[in-house]
This record gives C-alpha cells, sequence and structure tokens, in this order.
C-alpha cells in the first residue's frame, strides 16, 4: 500500500491539532497539509501551534492578510505588502500559500480582483522563489444556478446570484495571473471546478507545466468524474503527475465521518466500484441518495504519484522547521 498524505485539511483551532492528528492516524496518512482560511484570524496561529506540537505531521499553507484594506484595524502582518507577508511567513516556518481570495463570497467580500496590482507583487514573489501555492478558485458551475445548488451549498451561502463574480470571470482572471507568472507552482482546489470538462482541464495543464489538481471533494467532482470513468481513468493516467490527494477535513468532524471522507476518495482511485457515499458521512458530502460513484482502479504507480509523490517533489519530503525565534 502506497504511503499517504492529505494535502488538504482544515483546522479550525489549536486545540483542534489533537483531533486532527487522531484523523491522520484513523486515515492511514503520514501527514497532512494545513490550508489557512483568510478569514480567520485566528487561522495562521492555530496551524503554526499544531506545527510546533507535531514538526513532522503538519505542513501549513499560511493565508495571507488583507486587513489593512478592508478594516481600520489592520494587523501587524496587514500591515505589511503581500511580498513581504509572504516573506515573513514562510521564514516563521510557513511551506507554502492558500488562496482562498476567488471563492466567489470571498472574491465578493474582498472587492479585489486576484488579477489586480494590489496582487502582483506577492505573485511575481512566489513564483521568483517557487513558493507552492494551494488556490481555491471559483466553485461548482452549478451554484449559480438556483434549481441545481445543492441544500447544504444554499445554507452555507454558496448560492450566487449576480451580485457574485461569475464563474467565467473568475476563471478568466486566474489565467490572466497564470499567464503573466506561468512559472507558478500551483495546486488548485478541488480539480478547479472542471471536473465536468476534462478537455478544458487537460488544456491548462498541458499550457501551464507547474499546475496541478487536488482531489478534496466537493462530491460533485466524483459525481461528475463517474459520468464516464474510462474517460476519466485515461485522464488521470495520462497527467498522474499533476494530480494530489486531499480530503478537506477538518478537526470539527468525528473520526467516522474522516474516515469515511477519506475512503470514498481512495475508493474511487483504487477500485472499480460502484458505491454511494456512506451514511455517517458528514453533511457537505451530501445524502447518500445523490449520486453514484464509480471507482477508476488506477494502476499503482499512479496511485503511488497522486498518493504522496507529486505533494513531496513540490512542496517537500519533510515540512519546512519552524523558525527557532518563534
Amino acid at each position: 500500500m502506497a504511503e499517504l498524505i492529505d494535502s488538504h485539511v482544515h483546522l479550525r483551532s489549536a486545540e483542534g491539532a489533537t483531533q486532527l492528528d487522531s484523523i491522520c492516524r484513523r486515515i492511514g496518512a503520514k501527514r497532512m497539509g494545513i490550508v489557512c482560511l483568510h478569514y480567520d484570524p485566528q487561522s495562521n496561529s492555530a496551524a503554526f501551534q499544531a506545527k510546533k506540537a507535531l514538526p513532522d505531521r503538519f505542513y501549513v499553507f499560511a493565508a495571507l492578510d488583507h486587513s489593512s484594506r478592508t478594516s481600520s484595524m489592520g494587523s501587524d502582518l496587514g500591515a505589511l505588502p503581500l511580498d513581504e507577508q509572504v516573506r515573513v511567513l514562510i521564514e516563521k516556518g510557513a511551506d507554502g500559500i492558500k488562496l482562498l481570495e476567488t471563492k466567489p463570497d470571498s472574491r465578493k467580500a474582498l472587492g479585489i480582483p486576484i488579477d489586480s496590482d494590489y496582487f502582483e507583487p506577492f505573485f511575481a514573489y512566489a513564483e521568483r522563489e517557487g513558493i507552492p501555492i494551494v488556490w481555491h478558485a471559483a466553485d461548482p458551475p452549478e451554484f449559480w444556478v438556483p434549481r441545481l445548488t445543492p441544500k447544504w451549498a444554499v445554507e452555507k451561502g454558496w448560492g450566487y446570484d449576480e451580485t457574485f463574480p461569475s464563474y467565467e470571470q473568475i476563471l478568466a482572471e486566474v489565467e490572466n495571473v497564470l499567464e503573466r507568472h506561468p512559472g507558478l507552482v500551483v495546486t488548485f482546489a478541488h480539480f478547479l471546478f472542471l471536473s465536468n470538462d476534462l478537455p478544458r482541464a487537460a488544456n491548462l495543464l498541458d499550457t501551464y507545466d507547474n499546475v496541478h489538481f487536488d482531489l478534496a471533494p466537493g462530491i460533485e467532482l466524483l459525481y461528475n468524474l463517474s459520468r464516464n470513468p474510462t474517460e476519466s481513468r485515461e485522464f488521470f493516467v495520462t497527467y498522474a503527475r499533476r494530480i494530489i490527494f486531499g480530503t478537506d477535513i477538518e478537526d470539527s468532524l468525528s473520526l467516522e465521518q474522516a474516515a469515511h471522507r477519506a475512503g470514498i476518495v481512495k475508493r474511487f482511485l483504487e477500485t472499480d466500484d460502484e458505491f454511494r457515499v456512506p451514511e455517517g458521512a458528514d453533511e457537505l458530502l451530501g445524502p447518500p441518495e445523490d449520486g453514484v460513484i464509480r471507482g477508476l482502479r488506477l494502476p499503482a504507480e499512479v496511485l503511488e504519484m497522486i498518493y504522496h509523490r507529486n505533494f513531496e517533489r513540490i512542496v517537500g519530503e519533510h515540512p519546512r522547521a519552524l523558525s527557532t525565534a518563534d
């Protein structure tokens, strides 16, 4: 069985690190990548505390601070230009940066396009220094169509009308950044929500050599890929070096819920089973009756790349050491 790194998990508070460590062991992972949320002022702090407690368990993808632009009470970090913020965070021991600024509700709240001059120093610095970015861009296209938006997404405020930037507008802004900075080392969370358009996904990977996709569900990701397992399997084999395992697990989940979340992704990759979301899964995976998942039964060498080798190649075989100054 291949080693496993879960590249995409969340930690809501420093106290949750013990639960996240228990989840890590329950799902059979050797390490996890904690991806921080810019709208939570405790997010970076909690992640660094978790890394201090378990330095070989957790990678940290820290969030940028825009408080100087969004409030009258900017933090010490938020007072710095974005390129300086990244330098400070990496020196502190971050392994990379997480961007949530192009999730539609975040993009609307911040009001600053990702391809604007404001973000340019950040991307120039990240490209020059080879800093890995985990980037959540857009959301499932159906979230802009009320009759198709899942009930749980509506309850989270993730149903979008004309007051939000459109799916295509966000992707256009993202591609503008990639065109300017083709050397950026990026992992797009949730398959960049292109699981329903594999030709477009392939074109992006063919155009930008350092772009990757993670598999953190969004359960629609697995439903979309299950519509044509043969085509999906061919895509995964062709782009085996560009796909990274992730779950979107967070410390608030029970061990059972976390095991279900990781288990459906692993079962999808490893078997050719037809199955549904199991009873007892967390609410963001939706009810079991929503749809059938059809597995890809990928070759062992492809699984090994997806499960840990791709992540280790672009981020590192071990988490970066924390600064001794902290």
